[in-house]
């Protein structure tokens, strides 16, 4: 059976995602018990003498973050509860759904996708037609980086405005079109780990960007609370892990101050921000892997060092040591 995440409006190309298909049943109890793997243990009910669910779902996991698509095929009720550890981009591609979370109330359709918060109790009726790809956020990546962007360093649950127009907002469709081409190739998420947590972070910070929520404004912080030894420590943290996924909330919780004090500190201190400083270490792990592992390639060295964009690495890395990577290669 040959699918496709399609994204009417965004691409003329109609990208084959059979091999992403999670399963396809006729039978309410299954469809019920796998939707639930995925999201969470819910009820569901088909509305109306004589139909029959005809359902399909698609799912690609990358880390804290997924890309599912879901079409029931006949009209149903959807009654979730509270989300409890996720958030919920839902945006139909075809029908309409109605969507009831905690006092908002939304008509969905192509044009108005619906955000899901956590903590807040949902109700959903889903059209016969209604075809929604839909962007799964574990709850934690968004409460640390709420958390961290109101200088608070403990997660901050927040709630969304439920209605999206999001293809009104080019920064939230590039990003799903994104997500639908690295669903669209093989992709080893367990083998790209920095490149996952990169995604992650630039989800939940497209979507804190471009959809309105309830999350408090930052305290007011004075430079000078940030001193030496917290971005020293910051540095510390960093060399220590730089091969491994790190996020600003992260940063901020090391360094015991608000993510707009550390970047002045490290501004103030070492002349470049946290994340430019974290990758010049990763430029030097990828020279050192370069010179010393046997039979690498230049693209695999890069992707395990974050580096997805292989010119532009290769543009940093001679700016940084005077030379390309294929000649430190050489040089072994």
């Amino acid at each position: 059976m040959s699918t496709a995440f399609a994204m009417p409006g965004l691409s003329e190309a109609l990208i084959t995602m059979s091999e992403r298909q999670l399963f396809a049943s006729r039978d309410l109890a299954q469809t019920r018990s796998l939707v639930g793997t995925v999201m969470k243990p819910h009820d569901l009910q088909v509305r109306g003498s004589g139909q029959q669910v005809n359902a399909r779902m698609h799912h690609m996991a990358f880390g804290g973050v997924s890309l599912n698509r879901l079409k029931y095929g006949a009209d149903v009720e959807i009654e979730p509860g509270p989300l409890g550890d996720f958030y919920l981009v839902q945006m139909p591609l075809d029908g309409h759904a109605l969507i009831t979370s905690g006092t908002q109330r939304v008509g969905s359709n192509p044009d108005v996708a619906s955000v899901l918060s956590p903590c807040d109790s949902t109700v959903m009726h889903w059209s016969g037609d209604c075809d929604q790809l839909m962007v799964r956020i574990d709850r934690l990546l968004v409460d640390r980086a709420a958390g961290a962007l109101s200088g608070r360093l403990e997660p901050e649950t927040i709630r969304f405005q439920l209605g999206f127009r999001w293809r009104e907002c080019p920064p939230w469709r590039c990003l799903v079109q994104y997500l639908n081409d690295c669903a669209s190739h093989p992709f080893d998420p367990c083998q790209y780990r920095l490149l996952v947590a990169h995604l992650e972070q630039m989800v939940v910070a497209t979507l804190l960007a471009a959809q309105p929520h309830d999350m408090r404004q930052p305290d007011t912080v004075r430079c000078t609370a940030v001193l030496p030894r917290h971005v020293k420590r910051v540095q510390e943290f960093l060399r220590a892990n730089a091969g491994e996924p790190v996020s600003a909330d992260q940063m901020a919780l090391v360094a015991g101050v608000s993510l707009r004090s550390l970047y002045a500190g490290f501004k103030e201190y070492c002349g470049v921000s946290p994340m430019q400083y974290l990758r010049t270490l990763r430029l030097d792990g990828a020279r050192q892997a370069l010179l010393s592992e046997p039979n690498c390639h230049i693209a695999t060295i890069a992707m395990r060092w974050g580096f997805a964009h292989l010119g532009r690495f290769s543009v940093e890395y001679k700016e940084r040591f005077g030379e390309s990577p294929s000649q430190s290669l050489r040089r072994r």
